[in-house]
């Protein structure tokens, strides 16, 4: 197989039309030049080129060899420009894999100044439904950076952004009546409950903090999509489980925190070495997570 050391030699003596110009031009003897273009001809099995007394010209084989060395060459360096604009951060794209539970919240505002401070770098989201479908996309390579809850014997990096709380979201009236901003989980065993559909990262954080107060949650709809949960509680249809970071300022049902409490720790997790952009995001990441926002540090005061 041709080296691009060797057509990068060919294509010099072709553009100076002299070897001795050639190797001066590219700073090699003129033997070490004469030995890659003779590797090049063994390996094609053809002469490139008729050496003339005072210059060289192309044979058939040159001839026809040359656009496509020119596009091998200019590939290259294309190629070496991308790279290099992804380590410095200015081109290229970001590949997150996301619990989609955790990204509606935390990732909007982070995304927002990575923008602003990256315009060039595209960023592609893919968005899971649980932790284990997030750790299968990182461990096949999907994702440059995974953003969900804690993994256990993840053998990349992890960068731990917090404990995120989740709360019980109620709708506006009706019982059952709530005081200081806390309710004991046991008192909505009864209830019908704003559910997630089987497999989702929810689902299993309700039936767990149900299951410690002894009881198995009713329901009285499933969604696949947590954005809708809100909406449904606010429209009076029953209570649900959320993370604090998703609920919407515009919320108009009563936000509680669960007695006993639910929390879950959240990181971002790479590969054992990330590259310049995936460190500097997940740099950022760190710093401008926000985990319970204002406004629902607010109602549960």
């Amino acid at each position: 197989m041709p080296t691009l050391r060797q057509f990068e030699a060919y294509l010099t003596v072709v553009d100076e039309g002299s070897f001795t110009r050639a190797a001066q031009r590219l700073g090699v003897s003129q033997p070490g030049l004469s030995q890659q273009v003779a590797a090049l001809e063994r390996e094609l099995g053809a002469s490139l080129f008729s050496r003339l007394p005072r210059s060289v010209a192309l044979t058939p084989t040159g001839r026809a060899l040359l656009p496509h060395a020119r596009a091998c060459v200019d590939a290259a360096a294309r190629a070496t420009t991308a790279a290099r604009s992804v380590a410095g951060t200015s081109a290229g794209e970001l590949r997150i894999a996301v619990v989609y539970s955790v990204g509606l919240g935390l990732l909007p505002g982070v995304l927002t100044r990575w923008r602003a401070d990256h315009p060039g770098v595209g960023v592609r989201l893919l968005e899971q439904n649980s932790t284990e479908s997030l750790t299968a996309a990182m461990t096949d390579g999907q994702a440059d950076v995974g953003i969900g809850p804690t993994p256990s014997g993840w053998r990349g990096r992890v960068r731990v952004l917090g404990t995120e709380e989740l709360v019980v979201l109620l709708p506006p009236d009706g019982p059952p009546d709530v005081r200081g901003g806390e309710i004991a989980l046991s008192r909505l065993a009864d209830v019908a409950w704003v559910q997630y559909g089987a497999g989702h990262e929810l689902a299993g954080q309700l039936e767990a903090a149900a299951d410690a107060v002894g009881f198995r949650p009713k329901v009285a709809v499933r969604t696949e999509q947590i954005a809708m949960a809100p909406q449904l509680v606010a429209a009076g249809i029953g209570p649900a489980l959320v993370p604090a970071g998703i609920v919407p300022a515009s919320f108009t049902g009563r936000i509680v925190r669960p007695v006993p409490r639910a929390e879950r720790e959240l990181a971002a997790t790479t590969g054992p070495e990330p590259d310049t952009l995936t460190s500097r995001f997940v740099a950022l990441l760190a710093r401008r997570a926000v985990l319970m926002p204002p406004h629902v540090a607010e109602r549960l005061s």
